[in-house]
């Protein structure tokens, strides 16, 4: 096996510093990787998929059908070399993450409240009250703490800086149902069990605990006046793309999965149906879109929801994790006023920038982007999992002229970003180790604290050259490896062990 330092050079904001020298804290695990036989990784990769098909982490493919009619479910791909955060940047990551979550909060208590920053001249009425994600329903609703997406992942992409060394951008904010937390706790638990001596020579902060953290957080936006809250896990079931993580953090957490049909409405409080007869439930930590959660008030024809749902929640017996309405503040037309958000709610400068971003609703960005469409990324304000978007270099010209016309006859509907230059980890594909594009996705949790485990969903485009990580669209995903502060390096007899026990145990298991 080559080390990293030999093959990588083209890597300099993951592996390697901008002077092409290997970052100190990916040393041990190349050391570690040069020592490996050739056929280690390959042989490791067929043990992970094989447990990982025993055990069902599969996702569903929307649209997608088996030669007998039915919808088809696929693994994530997984990859096994880690990506590698250290102490020092996950430290500002995490203050950055808090200060942004913090202020999309106050922002969504304030557009269905006094609407301060519509009233200050920073967002335009209109952004507001006429995006398809508002829902006025929520006007004046109060909900616990003030809090509204309880459960937030924001997707960070890393990226040169202008003196050509690495800087984390927010990319994307998901507020409403965000995803993806499952892939990361049995990655974890995957790592682990193929390679437990890194993990002692690394110091990896360690992420089990997540379902601890999520359901103290739901628990503390339960009504005021429980003692005791009974939490459920709300999903649209088994055919939904994520059914797997819903099911699986509901037995993590020791919690009820339920259905629409599983609840009812009675005297202004929500129930769901036992064995043992009715039982109140007083938080609903909801994987079911704003839509479908009360056909008495949003679409009338669904099944998912719950009849008279909305009611309960505006009298205050039950809440709604995250809260309906939480989409206002993570679609993308919304994105690019974060930033001032923040000055504005809490009187401090960004800790992590945006991306930068036309809107192209202004006449002079659209006359921009529409100049430059080959060299950028347009996005649907309103599109979600790598669709609805162009990647302006990676585009042939009928495609780009094809968006030009949509720019033309719905402006608004787009905002248009630079096509980054993407930082790469090396990744274990079909013809070997090969850097490939990645982003990160760590998820935050707002109670009476906002917390997250060091860490998050590290995705991977695995399609050579693409910018795209989503699952969907062929994407993969790593473990994310947060290296804990003050861990003193494992002394290099102890290492040397390390790797000598490990290369023993990986021939005796071969």
């Amino acid at each position: 096996m080559v080390k990293f330092d030999e093959m990588y050079t083209r890597l300099p904001y993951e592996f390697f510093s901008h002077g092409a020298q290997i970052r100190d804290h990916y040393k041990i695990y190349d050391e570690w990787l040069a020592r490996q036989p050739g056929d280690m990784m390959a042989k490791r990769r067929e043990e992970a998929e094989m447990i990982f098909r025993r055990v069902g982490i599969t996702f569903a493919v929307y649209g997608a059908k088996d030669e007998n009619g039915f919808g088809t479910e696929r693994l994530i791909p997984f990859d096994l070399i880690p990506r590698i955060i250290p102490a020092h940047e996950w430290a500002a990551l995490e203050r950055g993450l808090v200060q942004r979550v913090t202020a999309l909060n106050r922002f969504l208590h304030d557009v269905y409240h006094d609407q301060a920053i519509i009233k200050a001249g920073l967002i335009e009425a209109d952004q507001i009250t006429r995006n398809a994600q508002f829902r006025p329903q929520m006007v004046g609703v109060d909900v616990p703490n003030q809090i509204y997406s309880h459960i937030a992942g924001v997707d960070i992409v890393r990226a040169p800086d202008a003196q050509g060394n690495g800087e984390y951008y927010v990319l994307e904010d998901n507020l409403r149902v965000p995803s993806g937390v499952s892939y990361m706790l049995e990655n974890r638990k995957m790592m682990m069990r193929l390679f437990p001596d890194l993990f002692n020579a690394h110091h990896v902060a360690p992420v089990a605990h997540y379902p601890d953290l999520l359901l103290e957080t739901l628990r503390a936006s339960s009504p005021p006046a429980t003692a005791d809250p009974t939490v459920v896990v709300l999903t649209p079931g088994m055919y939904n793309s994520a059914y797997f993580e819903h099911a699986f953090l509901a037995q993590q957490m020791g919690v009820e999965l339920v259905e629409g049909q599983d609840l009812f409405v009675k005297d202004n409080f929500v129930y769901m149906r036992t064995t043992r007869g009715p039982m109140r439930v007083d938080v609903i930590y909801r994987r079911v879109d704003d839509d479908f959660l009360d056909p008495l008030v949003f679409r009338p024809s669904s099944t998912l929801g719950c009849a008279g749902l909305l009611e309960v929640y505006r009298a205050g017996n039950v809440s709604i994790c995250n809260a309906a309405g939480t989409g206002i503040a993570d679609d993308k037309s919304i994105y690019p006023y974060v930033p001032q958000m923040i000055e504005f709610y809490l009187g401090e400068k960004p800790i992590l920038n945006n991306v930068p971003t036309h809107i192209c609703r202004r006449p002079d960005d659209l006359k921009y982007v529409l100049a430059h469409l080959k060299d950028l990324v347009i996005k649907e304000v309103h599109g979600a999992g790598g669709y609805g978007m162009l990647v302006g270099p990676a585009s042939t010209t009928a495609e780009i002229e094809e968006f030009r016309q949509a720019l033309l006859a719905n402006p608004g509907g787009y905002i248009a970003q630079p096509t980054l230059s993407l930082s790469s980890c090396p990744t274990f594909v079909e013809s070997g180790i090969a850097p490939r594009h990645i982003d990160l996705r760590p998820f935050v949790l707002s109670g009476k604290e906002v917390q997250m485990v060091p860490g998050g969903l590290t995705r991977v485009a695995l399609k050579e050259g693409s910018l795209v990580v989503n699952s969907s669209q062929g994407g993969g995903t790593k473990d994310t490896w947060v290296l804990e502060m003050g861990a003193r390096p494992v002394a290099q007899a102890q290492l040397q062990s390390q790797l000598q026990s490990q290369s023993q145990s990986s021939a005796a298991r071969s």
